[in-house]
């Protein structure tokens, strides 16, 4: 499939070397070069004779052929002065102020590092228990994941990775109820993917329909108890209206923690796929699985030949990337090196199975998996026994469960990722997800409309004749292949997505995959919006009876507030009709069905500002904003357009709304030379003052500008915008990312 111009674009904005200009100094070459010699270079530590420039060949081609890409940090990082090339890490946090506050700091060297970290919150007094040093009340987990979340909030990660962060909490605590909430509001902590720890204590007894202990953190005694079906429903009902919680299952996850002696395994990375133990920190890398299919005579088979080749160059080159790695604390070190575990990982599956006609909702789909992740788990177990042999085990094998192996260098070899910006590089379908829509409509910020079409589909109906604009741009509007009938259903059959897989099928794919995996399996189980809660319990069990060591669920639609949402959801009685005026007041028109609209992106002192207007037959009625993630003032640009909005919908004239809002003047926006605006409300003003003209020269508009725009943007096949480019949202691999832009809200 090669680089696409999308996966450069993504390589230019987040992965290559600028100068202090910001200018460009690496390409494509440059970087897997740049990556390579320096991975490399970590053969000398074994072998000062090592050939290190035909390893750097090898890795050189296996990555420019995009046969196996390492984690995002690793392309970024390595062979620059930064050096930190792990993407997840896990932070104890006790049960005092210090080592609260410690975790804090910590935190944050980690995210400015580029990784993302993970916390267990269990350890904390619940709500409303006694300080005895102080003789007041502890405020609780969720209050002090609060606190973390505004940290992460205000540490940048140098332009290219954003904060990411897991919260998990035992089902036992006693404040579990008040966590499961937390996130009901979508604006609420926002930093934050949040799991319920699940025992096999609380599963049994939910399934029994019994009651459960919630154990006090401080003294491990019972202190109450609940019942398990309700908690269980509470949990279904939470991401059944959201997406949050997610459930990871402990005692599973321990039960496969490979030095128990160490202590437990309490939290994962940002999508749920890493345990780790507290100070661990784990390096990741993928697999193109569509690059090793091998042409045959009557179509295409798996190329186990060159898997098993691709397989051992990806452990020499991660467990390398541990020996060269610049760790952003001693203890990280101490504790990663104790274990050196890796996680080699794949994508594509998706493109493999349409290259092999495969549906993915099929027998032989799941059976395909487990023979490939086995052979991939069995083929790099071999090869870390070989570089155990070479370069010693990993200092704790003695103690490990691995014990009785002959050696082993990595104390775990295989993880399932999500793979959102790395897919984007490789051309390739995310991690083992399916593919999420066949066709997208892009909308420009030069205000051009482009199609993406998936190369795979494109390629099949211009060889059977059936390919037009026309029918990508029917795709795009159904958002699927299976209701339209110009398609042929042999096609149909197999170019299922995301949304026409059952969550039956999404979760016993998950589970096949997680049969050969050391570590976990990041995946989310798509639900249709239809979808009931017994649907989403039914899943949860299934995966607790299949050997999933976690589940995230996202049911389509169901974030009613959506980044570029327009103000909130209209009441009950704008819905239904006009509402009765107070007396001496004006009552906003009802917002129209459809609109047609033009986005702006504006440069303000803080990073970049999206300005949308939109117009009906009665002129400009709405604008909405969206902030890049260097920052701005989100909060205070959405009060600012909800209020432009219903003032232009009142009928106040746009002069005198361009007379407020003109000229105010920002701190950021004045000490920063070049600007056009001087402030979010003055950036806004230009927009609206550009539209306004057009409308009233009545000059013709691009066609992208004459789409109607729904009258519920969050209602519409992807699951929202993405904050930076506007684009659509998939939900997959357990994270948010975007296809576009390589914005990923995991990091």
């Amino acid at each position: 499939m090669g680089i696409t111009q999308n996966a450069l674009t993504v390589l230019q904005k987040r992965y290559f070397m600028k100068d202090e200009e910001g200018q460009l100094i690496e390409n494509l070459e440059g970087m897997f070069h740049r990556v390579a010699g320096a991975i490399a270079e970590a053969d000398r530590t074994f072998d000062p004779q090592a050939d290190t420039a035909s390893t750097a060949k090898s890795f050189y081609q296996s990555m420019i052929q995009l046969d196996f890409l390492p984690n995002s940090p690793t392309l970024m990082n390595a062979g620059r002065p930064l050096g930190q090339l792990s993407a997840c890490f896990v932070l104890p946090v006790g049960d005092s102020m210090d080592e609260i506050f410690e975790a804090v700091k910590q935190a944050a060297l980690i995210h400015k590092s580029g990784g993302g970290t993970g916390f267990s919150f269990s350890r904390l007094r619940p709500q409303g228990s006694t300080v005895r040093t102080t003789g007041g009340v502890a405020s609780g987990p969720v209050s002090f994941m609060r606190v973390f979340n505004m940290a992460t909030e205000a540490v940048k990660q140098g332009g290219t990775r954003r904060g990411a962060n897991m919260g998990i909490l035992r089902v036992d605590h006693p404040d579990i109820l008040q966590f499961i909430d937390c996130k009901q509001n979508n604006a609420d902590i926002t930093n934050f993917n949040i799991s319920i720890g699940i025992t096999e204590v609380f599963m049994q007894a939910a399934m029994a329909e019994k009651d459960y202990p919630l154990i006090d953190p401080r003294t491990h005694q019972p202190v109450g108890q609940l019942n398990a079906r309700r908690v269980f429903e509470k949990i279904v009902d939470a991401a059944w209206h959201n997406g949050e919680p997610g459930i990871i299952f402990l005692d599973r996850l321990n039960r496969d923690n490979i030095v128990p002696k160490q202590g437990e395994i309490e939290s994962t990375n940002p999508c749920g796929e890493q345990p780790l133990l507290p100070y661990e920190s784990c390096n990741l890398g993928s697999i193109n699985l569509y690059n090793m299919l091998r042409e045959t005579e009557n179509g295409y088979a798996v190329d186990f030949d060159k898997l098993a080749a691709t397989v051992r160059l990806a452990v020499h080159f991660l467990d390398n990337v541990i020996a060269v790695n610049r760790y952003p604390l001693p203890i990280i070190e101490e504790t990663t090196l104790s274990t050196r575990k890796i996680g080699l990982g794949v994508m594509g599956f998706a493109d493999m199975l349409l290259r092999l006609r495969l549906p993915y909702n099929s027998e032989e789909a799941v059976a395909l998996a487990e023979k490939v992740m086995s052979f991939i788990n069995e083929t790099a177990r071999k090869k870390s026994i070989e570089l155990g042999q070479q370069r010693g085990s990993f200092p704790l094998f003695s103690e490990s469960i691995h014990r009785r192996l002959p050696a082993l260098r990595n104390g775990t070899v295989t993880t399932i990722a999500p793979t959102g910006t790395l897919s984007i590089i490789a051309g390739c379908s995310s991690g083992v997800e399916p593919v999420f829509a066949y066709v997208f409509i892009r909308n420009v910020m030069d205000k051009t409309e482009m199609v993406e079409v998936n190369p795979l589909l494109k390629e099949l109906l211009q060889k059977r004749g059936l390919y037009s604009e026309a029918l990508m741009l029917q795709i795009a509007k159904e958002g699927s292949l299976q209701h339209i009938s110009a398609i042929p259903e042999d096609i149909r059959r197999v170019f299922v997505c995301a949304h026409d897989i059952s969550p039956l099928w999404h979760i016993r794919m998950q589970a096949a995959f997680q049969k050969h995996t050391d570590n976990a399996v990041s995946k989310t189980v798509n639900f249709p919006h239809e979808a009931t809660r017994e649907e989403v319990a039914e899943v949860y069990r299934l995966a607790f009876q299949l050997g999933c060591k976690g589940v995230t669920i996202y049911r389509d639609r169901s974030r009613e507030n959506q980044v570029l949402n327009i103000g909130p959801a209209a009441p009950k009685a704008e819905a239904d009709g006009p509402r009765p005026a107070a007396p001496n007041s004006v009552v906003p028109r009802p917002r129209p069905e459809s609109v047609c609209g033009i986005t702006e992106k504006m440069q303000i002192g803080c990073g970049s500002l999206y300005v949308t207007v939109n117009y009906d037959e009665n002129g400009i009625c709405e604008v909405f904003t969206s902030t890049g993630k260097a920052g701005g003032c989100p909060s205070q640009s959405e009060a600012t357009a909800r209020l432009i909005s219903i003032a232009l919908r009142s009928g106040v004239a746009i002069d005198e709304i361009l007379v407020q809002l003109s000229g105010i003047r920002c701190p950021s926006t004045v000490r920063r030379e070049g600007m056009s605006c001087t402030s979010c409300p003055d950036a806004i003003a230009r927009v609206i003052k550009k539209v306004r003209g057009i409308l009233e020269a009545e000059t013709p508009l691009p066609s992208a500008l004459s789409q109607p725009v729904s009258a519920a943007p969050e209602e519409s096949r992807n699951s929202g915008s993405c904050p930076e480019c506007g684009q659509p949202l998939e939900h997959e691999g357990g994270c948010v990312s975007c296809r576009f832009c390589g914005y990923s809200k995991c990091g």
